[in-house]
């Protein structure tokens, strides 16, 4: 099982620097989740990319189609209060933003329900090691 944050999420469906890496690792995966706070991330990434002229309007169209109809087959991680409370205290701890806490709250949350090895991915070192540090193995 893969949990992908954003900034891996996004990879999958714009062409960044590990973006091939990414889509071989989700193809292999039997399960690939994330929190729900990804979706409004990712498409906040993609407008950023059509206001910046990195992503032309009509692929900024196919993309966000693609990535909406991906959606439902993720494995997603509702927001509660003992989420948010519970990502809070790791965002204390680890020196996180509030979106990437959420995340690792996530992930966490995640692996103490799954009945198998939970893979952590993120672009973020900073998250990446508060990752680490937390007990979860990170997607090379």
């Amino acid at each position: 099982m893969l949990y992908l944050d954003t900034s891996v999420l996004v990879k999958i469906y714009v062409e960044e620097d590990g973006s091939i890496a990414i889509r071989e690792q989700v193809n292999k995966a039997r399960f690939v989740a994330t929190s729900m706070i990804a979706y409004v991330e990712a498409r906040a990434a993609f407008a950023r990319r059509r206001r910046e002229g990195r992503l032309a309007p009509a692929d900024h169209h196919r993309t966000v189609r693609a990535f909406d109809s991906d959606w439902e087959h993720y494995l997603l991680v509702e927001i509660t209060d003992s989420l948010i409370r519970g990502a809070a205290t790791l965002a204390e701890k680890h020196s996180l933003r509030a979106y990437d806490s959420i995340h690792l709250a996530s992930a966490t949350l995640l692996r103490t329900r799954a009945a198998e090895a939970i893979l952590f991915g993120s672009w973020n070192a900073n998250l990446g090691n508060a990752a680490r540090r937390e007990g979860l193995e990170l997607l090379s």
